[in-house]
């Protein structure tokens, strides 16, 4: 679901990019309380306690810029003289601030995602003004939030306006663990989404991330390329019979190189006999007859340790996989055949000593 969700329609098919899927980890709970979000998730709490923590009918900005007063470029220095000279900087300042929430308020935003630093003058403004912030938000999650929301990433306040904003149903803080993280939910259309990964332990969590992973890149090959083999070796002891065939119309060496190339090509049905604790021999004998009486997707079960049709088992892996597989091995079978030497490194000898006078013992100084 969360492949599809991110999938874009292209003239040739449907892109995917597995980046455009977050995956967020937190030890705690089950792991069947792993969950699709339909949006992203934060690890990164509110900035304000005054500042709501939930707001329905989200319209969110997404500032690249900090909202508080940069340091000029250049070293300066102010001089004051009185009370009321200080007293009107920090007005200044104050003003300042004051008049970049206002334009965020102006565009209509009602939650601001900031890639930089918020002030803390700016956040009480914020917090007066019913508005949600969140500070320090990755360069990488802005861009998935502009993806979720379809917002615009802003670099300069004075160019915000409405059209740039982004809309969610929901944007809340919930205590996740020991941990507080911000949830932006009920995205129309996401073109990025949020795995949210539970767990007993730290190391339960982390091998769960793995498994999605690996399952991710499997049903983006699907959808980019939707085609499928029969797993279980099937494939591989079809194309092996094939190529034994084949090489019997060969001459000369020819003929050695292709039944060589059928023979490792059976390594695959041989291993997965080997690590099911079964006889590698008999399944590759049984599964060679089978082969030749035609039954095309007859492979290695190893659950149950039988030969059988692999589609009916529901056993089967995506064609573009194979087919990189298959290419991968033959490229570096291929080059290691093209190293004409080989030079090896040999123990280094140990340079002669200073010349011994007479009657001297090696070690006698």
């Amino acid at each position: 679901k969360a492949v599809l969700q991110v999938a874009e329609k292209t003239p040739t098919g449907y892109k995917v990019d597995i980046d455009d899927v977050k995956v967020e980890k937190k030890p705690g709970e089950s792991i069947t309380d792993t969950k699709l979000i339909n949006g992203i998730v934060l690890d990164k709490e509110i900035v304000h306690s005054g500042m709501p923590k939930r707001v329905e009918n989200a319209k969110i900005a997404l500032l690249a810029c900090p909202l508080e007063i940069e340091k000029t470029e250049f070293d300066a220095k102010i001089n004051i003289d009185s009370p009321e000279q200080m007293e009107a900087f920090l007005k200044q300042e104050e003003e300042m601030l004051k008049e970049m929430i206002e334009k965020i308020a102006a565009a209509g935003a009602n939650v601001v995602l900031c890639q930089k630093g918020i002030d803390d003058m700016a956040q009480h403004f914020m917090a007066r003004k019913r508005i949600l912030a969140v500070r320090r938000v990755k360069k990488s999650d802005m861009e998935k939030l502009a993806k979720a929301t379809g917002g615009k990433i802003v670099t300069n306040l004075d160019d915000l306006t409405p059209a740039d904003l982004g809309y969610a149903e929901v944007v809340e803080e919930r205590k996740i663990g020991e941990d507080k993280m911000t949830f932006i939910e009920g995205c129309k259309h996401p073109k990025s989404v949020t795995i949210l990964i539970r767990g007993g332990t730290e190391r339960i969590v982390d091998e769960a991330e793995r498994s999605i992973h690996d399952a991710l890149c499997v049903v983006r090959d699907i959808v980019q390329e939707p085609k499928i083999l029969a797993g279980g070796g099937a494939p591989e002891t079809e194309i092996a019979r094939l190529l034994k065939e084949y090489a019997e119309t060969l001459p000369g060496r020819e003929q050695l190189a292709v039944q060589s190339y059928a023979e490792a090509l059976e390594v695959i049905p041989e291993t997965l006999a080997e690590n099911a604790g079964l006889d590698p021999i008999d399944i590759l004998s049984e599964l060679r007859a089978l082969h030749e009486k035609g039954e095309l997707w007859a492979g290695l079960e190893v659950h149950d340790g039988k030969v059988r049709n692999m589609l009916e088992a529901q056993v089967i892996e995506p064609l573009s996989v194979k087919k990189q597989i298959i290419k991968s091995a033959t490229e570096a079978a291929t080059m290691i055949l093209k190293i004409d030497d080989i030079i090896a490194a040999g123990k280094m000898k140990t340079p002669p000593g200073p010349p011994k006078g007479p009657g001297e013992t090696p070690g006698e100084f």
